[in-house]
């Protein structure tokens, strides 16, 4: 069997080659400037190779608090050059002013300009580049699914909305209940025959086939001989809450019903008492640091209250904690009084129970403050699901079985699902959080709590809290 495949490359891969390609490009244009114009101020050599090191970390780093690695920012022309102009002047301001781990302090002010125009051209000339050919569609994923004919469109669009590369060519119906009804509905994406799936995987070089089906009846003899074929020719064969995961970074906990916890090993980080009490101490600093800038700012605080809020500054609420203990959170008030006298409701886009002073607080998270004394008295940690409150949790918990998994952590300050989704306006809204903070349980390690922190920096600068 000849096999055919264009180019494609992993969201993963993607996001590796982008760091690396961004620091090799930069490197490559320092050496340029360094040989053709009098530019002495940045020397790659084995002496310093630490200026390097540390001029790739800064880019990195910083890249990633602008959002140059986000996929969706950095396919899009107009906003990779908003971050690259925001991650170079960031990154050549904390490297001049970082002289133990960074060259000198020039004297010659065009050592600081040749130094900077050179990150910003290379940055723009390497990523317009990227826009141009590596995101475009010729790198795409051609796909196969095999499901039932009513779950096709749901499940190839939960994909698709994440990762457009991710093309799905067609789908083979594992229902064998519908065969007979395949005419009477319009099929989202082209329906195959099973005694047509070779061949149409070889025609239209199809690389990966993806299984959703959770109906062993639907996987028939034919259809497994088939699998197995295309297994031993190289073909991919994946099950779909893999490559859901894979691909959005959630737990696709609507899709694996009952059999949710056999899809579901907790990280040993819940458990890994060292990690546990590195996280602690970072946690106390953090508190202590976030408290002290909370104090510095109380004033400025008091005084918008008084003109904006006119009651109240601070307020006390229940909310669910670990192992579904509740506790005391403690906020900056920004509603106007009496805000839930009709009962409790999920806040939502332009709530006009926010004050405009309560809307500042809320999008620069300055409201959030306060829980920093949550934090030190252990009720919540830094990074965790965000705390629900109780009416809430049983309203969701009742739709959603899995809901109070997230319990088996401490609640956070922010979390993976606080910088990847907007705030939570329905159930629908608290289902795809859900599926955000169980994939954080799942893969609870220091690197994503890392990234947690760097996207938490972004939301802030960006103004994107509610």
């Amino acid at each position: 069997m000849v096999v055919n495949r264009k180019i494609h490359f992993e969201i993963s891969e993607r996001k590796i080659l982008l760091r690396i390609f961004d620091v090799l490009t930069v490197l490559l244009a320092l050496y340029l400037v360094g040989i053709i114009f009098n530019f002495n101020y940045f020397n790659i050599s084995t002496t310093n190779y630490y200026w390097t090191i540390v001029l790739g970390i800064y880019l990195n780093t910083i890249g990633t608090v602008f959002e140059m690695y986000s996929l969706q920012v950095a396919s899009n022309q107009f906003q990779v050059v908003k971050s690259i102009v925001l991650t170079s002047s960031t990154t050549v301001l904390i490297y001049l002013l970082t002289p133990i781990y960074t060259p000198n302090l020039p004297t010659n002010r065009m050592q600081i300009i040749f130094f900077y125009v050179a990150i910003l051209l290379s940055l723009l000339l390497w990523r317009l580049f990227y826009v141009k050919f590596l995101a475009s569609s010729r790198f795409e994923k051609k796909v196969i699914l095999i499901c039932d004919k009513d779950q096709a469109e749901e499940l190839i669009l939960g994909l698709q909305n994440v990762d457009p590369h991710y093309k799905v060519m067609g789908y083979v119906n594992s229902d064998s209940h519908q065969i007979s009804d395949l005419k009477k509905k319009k099929d989202f994406v082209k329906n195959i025959d099973i005694d047509q799936l070779e061949r149409f995987v070889i025609e239209n070089s199809v690389s990966e086939v993806v299984i959703a089906s959770q109906k062993t009846d639907g996987i028939t003899v034919n259809l497994y001989n088939q699998l197995i074929h295309l297994l031993e020719n190289g073909f991919i064969i994946r099950e779909y809450t893999q490559v859901y995961e894979n691909i959005t970074q959630r737990i696709p906990v609507q899709y694996v019903a009952r059999d949710f916890y056999r899809y579901f090993p907790f990280s040993r980080s819940n458990q890994n008492q060292l990690y546990l009490m590195m996280v602690r101490i970072v946690e106390i600093a953090i508190s202590i640091i976030g408290l002290s800038i909370g104090i510095m700012l109380l004033p400025i605080i008091f005084l918008g209250n008084l003109i904006g809020n006119r009651g109240q500054l601070f307020y006390t609420q229940d909310r669910i904690g670990k192992n579904g203990v509740p506790f005391k959170i403690l906020k900056l008030r920004t509603m106007i009084k009496n805000a839930e006298s009709n009962g409790a409701v999920f806040t939502t886009i332009n709530d006009s129970r926010i004050t405009a002073f309560g809307k500042f607080l809320r999008k620069a998270r300055i409201d959030e403050f306060p829980q920093f004394l949550n934090i030190l008295k252990g009720d919540m940690a830094v990074i965790g699901p965000r705390p629900e409150r109780p009416v809430f949790v049983n309203e969701i918990a009742e739709v959603m079985p899995f809901y109070e998994t997230r319990h088996v952590v401490k609640p956070g300050l922010t979390g993976w699902a606080q910088v990847n989704y907007s705030y939570g306006e329905t159930i629908d809204d608290s289902l795809i959080k859900l599926q955000y903070d169980l994939y954080y349980i799942k893969h609870r390690s220091i690197f994503l709590d890392i990234n947690i922190v760097l996207k938490t920096f972004s939301t802030v600068l960006f103004y994107r809290g509610q």
